[in-house]
């Protein structure tokens, strides 16, 4: 065939290509995906079948690799094995009358226990959560399990960086987990995993994406938990990664843009179920369980009014369901009296969206924390498209005031439970990222929340329906395009 031919047939080759593409997206995209985000993609594709095409083929699969899926599984169930009766101990006469089942659906969707007899302190200021945790570490005399979704020793680590070597220098076991994809890719990340290597401090790289090396997924899974385990009888999480305010980047520091952040500090034995989601990652990524860590010692158990009752629920695209996503609905319907979210990033999906209109439409007093101003474009517009949908149905939204960006994630439900970790209120935190939560029942904590709240309150403005709906018209276009693009998961 000579090459006038083929330019010939060219166009028609192109023809019978596209159209094959859109029947077998038609029966392809939809497959165990919820209907907005197939609706997305095969949007996508229809306007541009190519392109569109090659796109899912990167990133239409929020599976990891077969192999990987297989660990979780059998880490599950060891940890499902090895803490069988733990719940039987747990007094229900106290409890909400729904928390009993939210309990059970979190430990059927592979959560901890729900163990009381813990101490849980909340540590609002970005510098002294570090200090903590650099006071915790210096104290360790057996292990130091540190894991971050974003790990790098700068000006506002170094005092942490120096207790893990002190640690490790004094026999302590060290290990440390970072996100891959995020640590590297931030300004001071290669020179963390230099220190580390030099340090003689074992470390690991979570969801390592090289594709030339064999290790190929879809590159946006990522592990964006926060844990830091001492002894297995102290643990740090929230929101907080180990790094400068500012993330390093110039574009944030020319902005002056700085994250504001909560942690909690948990003494008692919800340390070990911290520990245990620590070891299921390490596991993940070496094949190996840390034998120091595998009998951990009977952890103290607190009493009174400051002693509370915690649940480590872990979630991400190694478990079968949503975990985050089902807990966080289960609740918002348990509110009677109060609802109050703090999300940086909020993008709900149709279920969160349904639940929480819901429930101020039932005379719930729904409230919602986020950010004047934000680090990612899209999901910023994209939350914004959700404000009038809110409003409408009496939800009260606050905006923290620039140039801080108000990154703490957690939520209450009237007066008796707190959820508080890694987790956003949006499609990636449900379906892409590995994520941590830790509910809390106790009226002690909440109120320790609550002061967090007011804070938040007198440092936010709040947004009107009436005013809301002035914005100019080219904005409400963006922020309903963006929203569009959240859906592609």
């Amino acid at each position: 065939m000579t090459w006038r031919k083929l330019l010939k047939a060219f166009p028609t080759v192109i023809l019978v290509v596209d159209i094959l593409i859109r029947i077998v997206s038609v029966a392809v995209v939809p497959r165990n995906r919820r209907p907005s985000s197939a609706m997305a993609w095969l949007m996508a594709i229809f306007v541009a079948p190519i392109p569109g095409s090659v796109l899912y083929g990167l990133l239409g699969s929020t599976k990891l690799p077969k192999d990987r899926r297989d660990k979780q599984r059998e880490i599950n169930s060891l940890i499902l094995e090895n803490t069988q009766g733990l719940d039987n101990r747990v007094p229900t006469d106290t409890q909400p009358p729904w928390f009993g089942t939210v309990v059970q659906l979190n430990r059927t969707l592979g959560a901890m226990p729900l163990i009381p007899g813990n101490a849980a302190r909340l540590l609002p200021d970005y510098a002294g959560s570090i200090a903590a945790m650099t006071e915790a570490v210096d104290a360790a005399e057996r292990y130091v399990h540190v894991e971050f979704y974003i790990l790098t020793r700068d000006e506002s680590t170094f005092l942490f960086f120096d207790a893990l070597k002190r640690a490790h220098d004094r026999g302590v076991k060290v290990r440390v987990l970072y996100d891959h994809w995020a640590t590297i890719r931030n300004p001071q990340g290669r020179v963390t995993r230099t220190w580390l290597r030099d340090a003689g401090i074992r470390f690991e790289e979570m969801l390592p994406f090289h594709p030339t090396k064999g290790m190929w997924r879809r590159p946006d899974l990522r592990n964006h938990r926060k844990i830091v385990v001492v002894d297995g009888d102290v643990a740090f999480t929230g929101s907080q990664n180990m790094t400068d305010p500012s993330y390093n980047k110039r574009g944030n520091i020319r902005r002056g843009l700085q994250w504001k952040d909560l942690m909690v500090r948990v003494d008692g034995p919800a340390a070990v179920g911290l520990n245990a989601l620590f070891i299921t990652d390490w596991y993940s990524e070496t094949d190996e369980l840390p034998t120091d860590a595998e009998a951990e010692p009977l952890v103290e158990r607190r009493s009174g009014d400051d002693a509370y009752e915690c649940q480590v629920v872990p979630s991400g695209p190694g478990f079968d369901g949503e975990n985050n996503l089902r807990l966080f609905n289960a609740l918002v319907y348990g509110a009677q009296e109060r609802l109050i979210i703090a999300s940086p990033y909020f993008v709900p999906d149709e279920s969160m969206l349904y639940a929480i209109t819901t429930a101020a439409e039932r005379g719930v007093d729904v409230q919602l924390f986020a950010c004047e101003v934000a680090d990612q474009f899209l999901v910023y517009h994209a939350q914004r498209s959700y404000y009038e949908t809110l409003l409408r149905a009496g939800v009260r939204i606050f905006l923290y005031e620039k140039p801080i960006v108000l990154h703490s994630k957690h939520f209450t439900v009237d007066d008796d439970v707190a959820v508080i970790g890694s987790s956003n209120m949006d499609m990636r935190s449900f379906s892409l990222n590995f994520e941590v939560s830790l509910m809390v029942r106790g009226a002690g904590f909440v109120d320790q929340v609550r002061e967090i709240e007011a804070d938040y309150r007198e440092k936010s403005h709040e947004i009107t329906l009436a005013g809301w709906l002035t914005r100019p018209a080219p904005l409400q276009v963006l922020d309903n395009v963006a929203r569009l693009t959240a859906a592609v998961q």
